[in-house]
């Protein structure tokens, strides 16, 4: 089975990121002293959140720490309190791992965990208020990332121990050059017109738009007519 585009073409490292430069190079100076504060992601779906601190977490530990370094949850699959006391607290309380000296060459390997919670706007205001607290206690071994949709949704005592970073939705143009690219390197022979139809019905979200670009491909393989909004309605679920 052929593997997803989106994990096939997710962002390897914060330069790879597109149209959040802003976030980036803050992230990219933060990767350089290796001195990570806790964050909060925030903005529209697919504009890039998870995929920019998956860049970061593998260029600060490197693919043999990611498994014991890196935790990644997210919290629309448990949204009670329970996720908190079980899941995040026990492995934040875990001790950690050392790295060996060819990570250490290559990557700053700093000494703490990051914890990735993603949807995390669809977490009660008990698990929020107990994930405040789970923050506070292990501060020096573990950082967290806080990925939402809506900020307002994330209650203020939560919020005011995270650096802040918003992610925008892509400009066309970085949408169709990252489309395009992707496009080329599955040789796909699609035009701009097709491009900025799928764009426009996906309203921003870069996710969606390369999950209906695998689909659209699929037909144009197979040399079949596309009705993009056919397509979309067979693909809501994307």
């Amino acid at each position: 089975m052929d593997q997803p585009w989106i994990e096939k073409y997710r962002p390897k490292t914060l330069k790879d990121v597109s149209s959040q430069s802003t976030t980036t190079k803050i992230l990219e100076k933060s990767l350089n002293t290796a001195n990570l504060p806790h964050m909060l992601f925030y903005g529209p779906p697919g504009t890039g959140k998870t995929s920019t601190i998956l860049a970061m977490a593998r260029q600060l530990y490197g693919p043999n720490l990611m498994s014991s370094r890196v935790l990644e949850l997210n919290a629309s699959d448990e949204r009670g309190i329970s996720i908190v006391r079980d899941r995040i607290k026990n492995f934040a309380r875990l001790a950690i791992t050392n790295p060996s000296k060819e990570d250490l060459q290559n990557y700053p390997c700093p000494p703490y965990k990051l914890i990735i919670l993603d949807e995390a706007d669809s977490m009660t205001m008990d698990a929020q208020s107990a994930l405040r607290r789970t923050m506070e206690t292990y501060a020096k071994v573990t950082r967290f990332c806080i990925i939402c949709n809506y900020v307002t949704k994330i209650i203020d005592p939560l919020a005011s121990r995270c650096s802040k970073f918003r992610f925008r939705p892509l400009d066309e143009n970085s949408a169709i050059e990252r489309l395009n690219f992707i496009a080329n390197s599955e040789n796909i022979s699609i035009n701009n017109n097709l491009i900025i139809d799928i764009l426009n019905v996906c309203e921003g979200d870069l996710r969606r738009a390369v999950n209906l670009l695998q689909s659209v491909s699929t037909i144009l393989k197979n040399n079949q007519s596309i009705d993009i909004k056919d397509l979309i309605e067979k693909t809501s679920s994307f």
